[in-house]
Order: C-alpha cells, then sequence, then structure tokens
C-alpha cells in the first residue's frame, strides 16, 4: 500500500498527466470529443496563435484585444503553465443573458420550452438549447462571468465554459415569476396573469367565492366574513437572494451530473474546480467550488469573496464522510489524522491525533487500523485527499481512482458552491475598484495585499478613460505571478519562485454595472 501510495503523490504531485494532442488520457478511448481544446472564444486567437500559446518554454500572455467584447470593459488576460501539463487545462466564459419567463401551459406556445435568450454576440452558448420565445415577454438581464481550473484534462473544464451559464439561466426561469426589481410586477408573457408570491390568484378566488356564500347566507348583524382559522402550516419567507443562490447551487449539481452522463457518450477527461460570478438584479453572486478565488477591491480595502476548498479546509466534513462510510476508504485509509506518519513498532503507544469532531489535538493509544494511510495526506499545497487530489470542490472526476486500486475519489469532491452575495447597487464605486477573480496559479505566489496594491498602483498611472486598461492590469498581475525566466526557473518580485501553473485572470471594474441597467 505505502509503494502504491508514493506512486500516486509522485504521480499527481508532479502534474504530468498522460495526455494526448486534445489534452485528454491516453485511454484509447473511441468516443469523440462533445467539445474540442480551445482558448475562451473572446480572445478571438487563430489556430496559430493557440499553437503559439502552448510554448512551455516562453510561456507568452494572452490578452483581450477588443475591450468590447467583455461587458463592462472586463479585462482578462492567462498564461500557460511551466511543462506541468501539455496544454492550458484554463478555461473561462463571459455570458450576458436575458432570462425569460416560461410561455403559457396552453396555447400557442405550451410545446416550446424556452429558458432564455442571448442578448450580447458572445460565441460561448452554442448547443444549450438556449430558444427564443415567439411571444412578447419581459426578462431579466444575467451579467456571468466564469473560471474554470481543469486538472487530468482539460475536457471537465471546456464542457462547464460552455454548458455552466445555460442551466443557471435554467434555474433562474424556474423562481423568474418571483424574481422583480423593486416596485416592478414580476416579469410575465403577454396574455399570462402575474404570479404574486403571496396572493396567488386561485387563492384570490377562493376567497372572493368564500366572501359571497358568507355574504349570501349569514345571519342578520354578521359581517358575513367567515371567522379567521389558525394556520398551523405556514410558508417561510424565501428571499430572492436566496433564491438566486439556490439557482446556481442546483446549477452545479446539474453540470457535475451532466458531465458524469455525457462520459458514457463523449471523450469528457479529468475534472475542475469553478468559480461563477453573476450579476443580477444590483447584487453580484459569488459562487465558489474549488480552490480558486475571488477579492473584491474597493478604495484600497481588500473584501474576500470566496474560499479555497482543500483537504485541509475541509478536513472536518471528509472525515466525517468516511466515519459514517468506512466502505469509501477500502480498508486501506483511516479517517484519522496524526500529527505524523504511524509506525507498527509505535502500536500500543500515545500519539497526538484529531478526528472529525475536533479542532484541537488529544492523544489516544495507538492500535493496528491506525497504521492505515490517511485519509488527508501532507500539508499546504501538498495535501492530498487519498493521496491523489489537491482540492475537494469542483466537476467531474467521476472516474478518478487512487492509483492501482478501486477506490474511487469521487464521494469525497463535493459540487456544491459556497455562494457569497455583494449588495453592488448599494456602493457609489469608483473607476479603481474592481473584483478580481483569478486561478490558483495566481494566489499560490500573491497574496491578497500584494494583488490589491498591484492593481491599485497600476491602475492609479492609466488614463482613466481607457476602456483597456483593466486588460493591462490584468496582464500585469499576470506577469508578477509568472516572473522571468532565470537560471532555467520563473523568478518573482525578492528572487521568489514564480508561478509555474496555469494562470488565468478577471478584472471586473464595478463601476460599470451602474451603466448595464
Amino acid at each position: 500500500m505505502l509503494t502504491r501510495v508514493k506512486s500516486a503523490v509522485t504521480h499527481f504531485m508532479g502534474g504530468m498527466i498522460a495526455t494526448g494532442a486534445n489534452g485528454d488520457h491516453l485511454s484509447g478511448s473511441d468516443l469523440p470529443l462533445k467539445f474540442p481544446y480551445m482558448r475562451p472564444e473572446f480572445l478571438g486567437l487563430s489556430p496559430d496563435e493557440i499553437e503559439c500559446s502552448a510554448d512551455h518554454s516562453a510561456r507568452p500572455i494572452l490578452i483581450l484585444k477588443e475591450s468590447k467584447r467583455l461587458p463592462w470593459s472586463t479585462g482578462y488576460a492567462e498564461v500557460i503553465n511551466a511543462g506541468k501539463s501539455s496544454l492550458n487545462e484554463d478555461q473561462a466564459c463571459c455570458e450576458v443573458l436575458t432570462v425569460k419567463p416560461k410561455p403559457p401551459a396552453s396555447g400557442a406556445g405550451a410545446n416550446r420550452t424556452p429558458t432564455s435568450r442571448r442578448r450580447s454576440s458572445l460565441p460561448n452558448g452554442e448547443g444549450l438549447g438556449l430558444q427564443e420565445s415567439l411571444e412578447v415577454c419581459e426578462g431579466l438581464t444575467l451579467h456571468y462571468w466564469g473560471l474554470f481550473d481543469g486538472h487530468a484534462g482539460s475536457g471537465a473544464a471546456v464542457a462547464a465554459s460552455r454548458q455552466l451559464h445555460g442551466h443557471v439561466a435554467q434555474h433562474l426561469q424556474e423562481v423568474l415569476d418571483i424574481l422583480r426589481l423593486p416596485g416592478q410586477p414580476p416579469p410575465t408573457c403577454m396574455g399570462e396573469e402575474p404570479l404574486n408570491h403571496h396572493h396567488h390568484p386561485h387563492h384570490q378566488q377562493q376567497q372572493q367565492a368564500a366572501s359571497l356564500r358568507g355574504a349570501a347566507g349569514a345571519p342578520a348583524g354578521t359581517s358575513g366574513t367567515p371567522p379567521p382559522q389558525t394556520r398551523f402550516f405556514t410558508e417561510k419567507k424565501v428571499s430572492h437572494e436566496s433564491l438566486v443562490v439556490g439557482a446556481l447551487e442546483n446549477a452545479f449539481k446539474d453540470m457535475d451530473v451532466q458531465i458524469e452522463k455525457d462520459k458514457g457518450v463523449y471523450n469528457v477527461s479529468g475534472g475542475c474546480t469553478a468559480l461563477a460570478v453573476l450579476y443580477f438584479l444590483g447584487k453580484l453572486y459569488v459562487a465558489n467550488a474549488g480552490d480558486s478565488r475571488a477579492v473584491i477591491i474597493r478604495s484600497g480595502e481588500v473584501i474576500a469573496m470566496s474560499t479555497e476548498f482543500t483537504p485541509e479546509s475541509e478536513r472536518r466534513r471528509l472525515q466525517f464522510l468516511a466515519y459514517m462510510h468506512p466502505h469509501l476508504l477500502g480498508n486501506e485509509f483511516t479517517h484519522l489524522e496524526f500529527a505524523r506518519r504511524v509506525q507498527k513498532k509505535e502500536v500500543g503507544k500515545r500519539m497526538l491525533y484529531r478526528d472529525y469532531t475536533m479542532s484541537g489535538w488529544a492523544y489516544k493509544s495507538i492500535e493496528e487500523d491506525d497504521l492505515k494511510f490517511p485519509l488527508i495526506y501532507g500539508e499546504g499545497k501538498k495535501a492530498r485527499v487519498l493521496a491523489t487530489i489537491g482540492v475537494t470542490r469542483g466537476l467531474g472526476d467521476h472516474d478518478l481512482k487512487v492509483h492501482d486500486s478501486n477506490i474511487f475519489i469521487k464521494p469525497f469532491l463535493s459540487c456544491c458552491p459556497e455562494v457569497k452575495v455583494y449588495p453592488l447597487s448599494l456602493f457609489d464605486h469608483g473607476a479603481d475598484d474592481v473584483l478580481v477573480l483569478g486561478t490558483d496559479g495566481l494566489w499560490d505566489v500573491l497574496s491578497n495585499q500584494e494583488v490589491a496594491e498591484a492593481v491599485t498602483g497600476f491602475l492609479a498611472n492609466c488614463d482613466p478613460d481607457d476602456q483597456h486598461r483593466y486588460t493591462m492590469a490584468a496582464q500585469d498581475l499576470v506577469m508578477r505571478a509568472r516572473g522571468m525566466l532565470k537560471d532555467r526557473s520563473w523568478r518573482i518580485s525578492g528572487d521568489r519562485l514564480g508561478s509555474g501553473d496555469d494562470i488565468s485572470v478577471y478584472l471586473i471594474p464595478l463601476m460599470y454595472a451602474k451603466l448595464s441597467k
């Protein structure tokens, strides 16, 4: 077992996954690709430029050529890794959609099932079945940005970049009848009666009928209104914000299920972390499943908008799952964590440990079962679940197993995102206030404060009217994290090691939100 685990750790920590020309495993699969490998379409790269971007020795930084290709003058930059994998496994997507109500249940539109209509010319929505309704409807505009950090191939990241926003739109459509701007009625299709969340038309008809019945048969001297009845079961109050959060959570689940189903028909490799941002009804919703990060920089202040999910940060969830379902460990791992690797000669001795109930440490007497390999092995960026993978949330990875075993990793990997909400419309943002989205290649070498200082300093020296300033600032961030090639290694300020990972960065200026209404 120890030899097997050492092999697995070397295999994954080295990051050298056997891949084919399209970034997929050399598994001999004859299944077709649903989505071929590509870079974000909004970059507008030619095939030759895509090929040149994969030069691991030069690592050219790709930037957005036309600022109008993305909303709000959003800036974007990316760079490939230093040889960790054959292709850049990061993917990005940006969409502006108009989410429309469902058509009436009967009539001319009964057989159509539109979900939303794309409002922009951004090219990432093909194959989603987003048909435009023939009815004249009111809709709500949705701005969407997504970053997907792939591993063990680019397939899952490419699929998520093409399809996750479609699932988001579909789930928002389901609650669109009760999502509305303040002071406005819910959006409806023509000929369809508005649905009031608290006073459904059917309930009003019942109340009117009851009132008429009471008035006709009421004794003299009474109002005709039946006495109030005690309601033992009342409906919970659900905020509009929580409906959007729920739509995001379900969209991530559906995307994960879709990847699993597609793997039976298409060649979809690996898995990916997912970081998605919505601007909807005056608020920013940041949904994160993985170790990418989002921060708001407002007047030089840093506001964290995501949490990294790693084996260490989710230790107690993973240990509890293993404790409740020990068969998932294949009789080769233990859910307990020890201060160091337990040796056979230490059976009967006392050692510091902790389990899912503990945030601190305590002593226990070592037993034979404690000699099994730990569920979580390593520390920091080297921590691995079942000695295999360093992230605990994301999409895909349905076939991933512990090296040379039949132990599946997927039960420990959650597709559910954490969603944080920022009331964007409540603040008056300046031109230098931005939301920074980055894959872990950025944050592995730069802290939140270093990023904030770099962005603030760079934008301060730019022409405020230059819409390319945000792309140039994103390029500067990627340059700072990648560093310069020196003595066969990439170095950043202070002669520190630069990031050898794929790096992708969005810089979203917040002041433009007020112009998008």
